[in-house]
């Protein structure tokens, strides 16, 4: 498993670490491991899905729950 540290912009409370949870565990192929005011990491298989598809399909969900995101 390879691990990936996702900025985020735009969270300011619990409401906001939840929102950003709750879309990435609909995110599939990726285990969540942490996700903080500012920052979400995940893990994923590499092998099973490529980093680029991950990295886009991460960003993708994080933005579509109204939070920038980039891969730190």
């Amino acid at each position: 498993m390879e691990k990936m540290t996702i900025a985020i912009t735009g969270m300011s409370c619990g409401h906001c670490v939840r929102a950003v949870s709750d879309a990435l565990r609909d995110v599939e192929g990726i285990r969540v491991e942490n996700v903080g005011i500012g920052s979400a990491t995940i893990a994923y298989d590499p092998a099973a899905t490529p980093t680029d598809r991950v990295r886009a399909a991460v960003t993708d969900a994080i933005e579509d729950a109204g939070y920038e995101a980039r891969a730190a």
